[in-house]
């Protein structure tokens, strides 16, 4: 290595321009708090051989499977693997589907060693099937790492990570892909108005959001990538989500009100991502990426499995390397045209509630359930049609011509526990919602005041229930896969609420139904279906969703059905 710590494979030039070499040369805290503190501050992100040590030190101390490859197996098998090739023009392993070795200041020689560190990577972990992230990560460590075989040693540790609480980087197109929905979700909840652009523009908005990993693992620059990097071996998995939540909200800042520059908004997007240091420092994206008071890691753990679940049984595997784009039905293409009807809403309104929705629904079609002028202007007989369907949207029309409602994540059938009084259930999925006379969607008022509660541990909610959202659209049946022993995500034992007015979330009696509570009450509507009442209520804190008082036109309940089962 030369004076500034660099190894033969980086080109020195580019690096001094891209990362100035001028930070504090030893780390002594040991505190896993300060530690975080340091690195979200960017301690260690102006001295190339701290940044080492550091390394060295984040990655050694992951906690691995017993036989995992070190620098010596790298040794042993590079050159039977290599042969004669040329590094240079060496194929990439199939699991990183096609994506290219970022240069990241790399030399000619540094980019033909990322590509036989990921061959060798590939021969000692056959159970990889798809890993998109793994060059961005090989090209990155190897600026820190004495030679081939310390750097392949240190991806290894990151791979081979056992601790199932300490998530680090995809390794199955079935992780990926929940993954990508888990962000979809995220961008719903966090990021309203950047998600509401990408429902305009792009017919595909899913597949925008399955382009996140590659935001940060390929297209961000070498500088910020790693200052993410450096917060990720630190704090995990949930650090992506953050920063590429950040990502997204500085493009929609920028481009709001601006016309796109293309009619591809995932290349425009990639072309922000490329160019941001134009817009954002890397201080200012860290900054805005822990400024988002995201769910606990533990919540995000149960979507991602919710997610997951989905995906599974609609045929994706552990070993699948890819899927068809037919295998996903996109946001605007579950809702089709020639088969949709409603006496409420157009099929745009309906993909626009579509696009409101968890991704691992927004996968299915809707599916009409009850409808007032077909069935009669009967509860009793709504809760018939709704039972066994598991969520399910409410719309109401008001003789005025408003249009509001609700999505409800609890089948129905769950008033009954209640031995005929009117009690509350759900989760904190559910959100209502008005569409004429203006569009405005209201959440789980704990979503924007996380400072309202404190999560409780999810170790002792993860017991038998009936409430766990699987894309079944009957009632759930036992199950021996351990997603189903799961607790909901958004179940209210998982946190600290102040009082029960923040859960207050659905009921059904006899006489009427009611979503939210708290203060009031989001929607009230009468046993004959006939009248109904709107105001303010604590659950989701929301304005009146039409007039306060208001006589029925038409109410539908739609249910959500697995394209593959039409």
């Amino acid at each position: 290595m030369d004076s500034q710590g660099y190894n033969c494979f980086v080109d020195r030039d580019k690096m001094d321009t891209a990362i100035q070499d001028l930070g504090p040369k030893e780390l002594s805290c040991t505190e896993l708090q300060e530690l975080k503190q340091l690195a979200r501050q960017g301690y260690w992100a102006h001295s190339h051989a701290l940044r080492g040590k550091v390394y060295q030190r984040l990655i050694r101390d992951i906690p691995c499977r017993t036989v995992t490859p070190d620098a010596s197996v790298y040794s042993d098998i590079v050159g039977k693997i290599v042969g004669k090739h040329s590094s240079s023009t060496l194929p990439l392993p199939e699991f990183v589907d096609n994506t290219q070795v970022p240069s990241y200041c790399l030399n000619t020689r540094g980019e033909g060693a990322v590509r036989k560190i990921l061959l060798c990577i590939a021969n000692q972990f056959p159970d990889i099937s798809f890993c998109p992230a793994l060059p961005a990560v090989v090209a990155l460590l190897l600026h820190y790492s004495i030679d081939e075989a310390e750097c392949f040693e240190k991806a290894c540790r990151i791979l081979a990570c056992n601790d199932p609480s300490k998530k680090l980087i995809d390794q199955s197109f079935l992780a990926f892909e929940s993954s990508c929905m888990t962000f979809g979700d995220l961008v719903n909840k966090y990021c309203q108005a950047a998600h509401k652009l990408m429902v305009a523009v792009s017919e595909d908005v899913l597949q925008v959001y399955a382009d996140w990993q590659r935001w940060l693992f390929g297209e961000l620059p070498l500088s910020y990538f790693a200052r993410v990097f450096d917060v990720f071996l630190v704090e995990g998995y949930k650090v992506l989500y953050r920063v590429a939540l950040a990502i997204l909200k500085f493009f929609h800042k920028v481009r709001a009100g601006q016309p796109l520059e293309s009619d591809n908004v995932k290349q425009d997007i990639r072309t922000f991502v490329k160019d941001i240091a134009k817009t954002v420092s890397p201080e200012k994206l860290l900054e805005k990426a822990f400024a988002i008071r995201l769910f606990s890691r533990k919540e995000i753990q149960l979507l991602q499995m919710a997610n997951e679940k989905a995906l599974k049984q609609r045929g994706i595997t552990v070993k699948q390397k890819s899927v068809s784009l037919s295998k996903r039905q996109f946001v605007h293409l579950a809702v089709h045209a020639e088969n949709f009807h409603s006496e409420i809403v157009s099929v745009k309104e309906m993909r626009d509630i579509w696009s409101w929705i968890p991704e691992r629904f927004a996968l299915c079609q809707p599916l009409l359930l009850f409808s007032s002028l077909q069935h009669g202007y009967s509860l009793t007989r709504f809760y018939f049609q709704c039972e066994g369907h598991e969520p399910t949207l409410l719309l109401i029309k008001t003789t005025q011509k408003e249009v509001c409602g609700a999505y409800l994540s609890t089948d129905w059938s769950e008033r009954n526990k209640f031995g005929g009084k009117l009690g509350f259930f759900g989760t904190g999925e559910c959100f209502v919602f008005r569409l004429q006379p203006e569009v405005q969607r209201y959440e789980w008022v704990v979503i924007k005041h996380p400072e309202l509660t404190k999560p409780v541990s999810l170790e002792t909610s993860a017991t038998p229930s009936r409430h766990y959202h699987s894309m079944s659209l009957s009632s759930t049946s036992t199950s021996s896969d351990p997603a189903d022993r799961l607790s909901p995500f958004l179940a209210t034992r998982h946190f600290n609420l102040p009082s029960k007015t923040e859960s207050m979330f659905m009921a059904g009696g006899s006489d009427c139904l009611i979503i939210g509570g708290g203060g009031g009450q989001a929607l009230y509507i009468d046993g004959d279906l006939n009248r109904g009442r709107t105001g303010h209520c604590d659950t989701f804190n929301n304005q009146p969703l039409c007039s306060e008082n208001f006589l029925i036109a038409a109410v539908e309940a739609w249910g959500f059905q697995d394209p593959d089962t039409c």
